[in-house]
């Protein structure tokens, strides 16, 4: 692997970085794979050994000895961990330094796709607002898919450009900007990027993380906490941003504590001495990655954010609900379209200014729509703690549970008639309906496995 050399001029005097062993882990071809359990999922087994072998930065996160095929692992499917890269995962280390215990809050994922940070976010922030947002309708599907596996009930997944955000001035208590970057932290992952990177796309980039910062930053709240990251090592998209923020958007550089042990590198930006915190792969088992950390200090105007009222469920369709599914009083229900959904009560208001800002492509818990006298379930429901502690789930085999994520027909013999959730190791997969002759199986043809 012949890395640019451009680059590694401009690194000889970054601190952390050693050339000839930076080359010679690009040249190694060790690959790294980790995951990250989600606490409300817990299981035995995957393919996998889960012992200790713990990342230091992140209490759920695991590092694997070998990568499995986690396509065909159903608890992969049910939600159960996270396909996440190790360095990022310092996201965890970061909400936790800086806001302990106080996570009631709401918190802005701006570059969310496909959903580490956010599924992360979630789980740091069980009791607050997470709006997971995504520029490319795309890339915004793959998205909602991720998080409706992680089954959380307080994500908001939005569809717009961060200058939408400015309609929200203040809204936000936390702010996290994985920002769209030259990629060359990702360049043992994934040789192919060698090949597009390039000085002119460095200063494109940097460009870009401040147009994209510029926008965002008034639905800050002030003392909000803005956390922002890439996966390049340039120091333009790294310091050079930190310098830009401190000295022209008034945010104040926030240390963190961080273990030597670690092998993360701390280091100061040129102009305004701000913390930033490097990740070589060098020296760490994790791939090449830059985070720092700020408060905003400026005030923020306060005006009344205007709500969009959301549609209800009538009075003939929640009789039909009930009789289905006893929703928690602590929940709010609204529609999208024909779908039923449902909120926790105390982020309704929240919703509702959204909604009047935002495309939504997603919020809460859909539970299912109303045909005729039936509920027709959702597959959301089934992922999240609603489904899970509300129907009895039938247990299947690794086999059967894969003939379920490949939409193909199933055999189960004496499942009661009706509408059944299936699942594998104590987690639900999803929806089937039992008839007198046979068994429709619920699982959302877009997602189900192709590969035999």
């Amino acid at each position: 692997m012949s890395l640019p050399l451009p680059l590694l001029q401009s690194l000889s005097n970054v601190p952390g970085f050693h050339r000839e062993t930076f080359e010679a882990v690009h040249a190694s071809g060790e690959q790294v794979t980790s995951i990250r359990l989600n606490p409300e999922k817990p299981i035995d087994q995957g393919p996998w050994t889960l012992d200790n072998n713990k990342i230091s930065w992140c209490s759920e996160g695991r590092y694997l000895s070998t990568r499995p095929s986690f396509t065909f692992d159903p608890s992969f499917h049910a939600g159960a961990y996270y396909v996440q890269e190790a360095s990022s995962m310092f996201l965890w280390h970061a909400v936790k330094e800086m806001l302990g215990t106080d996570t009631k809050k709401k918190v802005l994922d701006l570059c969310a796709a496909p959903g580490g940070k956010s599924t992360l976010l979630a789980s740091c922030f069980s009791d607050g607002l997470v709006v997971a947002n995504e520029v490319i309708k795309s890339r915004a599907a793959i998205l909602v898919e991720n998080i409706t596996k992680w089954g959380s009930d307080h994500v908001i997944v939005t569809n717009n450009d961060p200058s939408h955000f400015q309609s929200l001035p203040g809204f936000f208590d936390v702010m996290v900007i994985d920002a769209p970057c030259s990629g060359s932290g990702l360049f043992r992952k994934d040789p192919g990027a060698i090949e597009e990177w390039s000085e002119d796309n460095v200063q494109l980039c940097s460009q870009r993380q401040q147009r994209i910062l510029a926008d965002v930053l008034p639905a800050l709240n002030e003392d909000g906490i803005l956390i922002y990251s890439t996966c390049s090592y340039s120091v333009e998209e790294d310091e050079a941003i930190a310098d830009w923020l401190v000295s022209e958007m008034n945010m104040e550089s926030r240390k963190l504590n961080v273990d030597p042990s670690w092998g993360i590198i701390e280091t100061n930006s040129p102009d305004t001495n701000s913390y930033g915190y490097r990740f070589y792969p060098d020296k760490v088992k994790g791939e090449g990655f830059f985070m720092a950390a700020f408060q905003k200090k400026t005030g923020v105007e306060r005006v009344r954010l205007k709500e969009q009222r959301l549609p209800e469920p009538s009075k003939q369709e929640l009789p039909i609900l009930q009789s289905f599914l006893s929703v928690p009083e602590n929940f709010s229900l609204f529609k999208q379209g024909e779908a039923i959904r449902a909120i926790k009560r105390v982020w309704l208001a929240d919703l509702q200014v959204l909604a009047k800002c935002l495309y939504i492509k997603k919020a809460g818990i859909e539970i299912g729509t109303i045909k005729g006298k039936d509920v027709i379930p959702a597959h959301e429901l089934a992922l999240t703690s609603l489904g899970r502690n509300a129907f009895t789930s039938i247990g299947l085999t690794e086999e059967q549970a894969l003939q379920y994520l490949r939409r193909k027909d199933l055999v189960l013999s004496d499942a009661p008639k009706g509408w059944n959730l299936v699942g594998y190791g104590g987690l639900p997969l999803g929806w089937v309906k039992v008839l007198p002759n046979r068994i429709n199986n619920y699982y959302p043809a877009e997602w189900r496995i192709l590969k035999e």
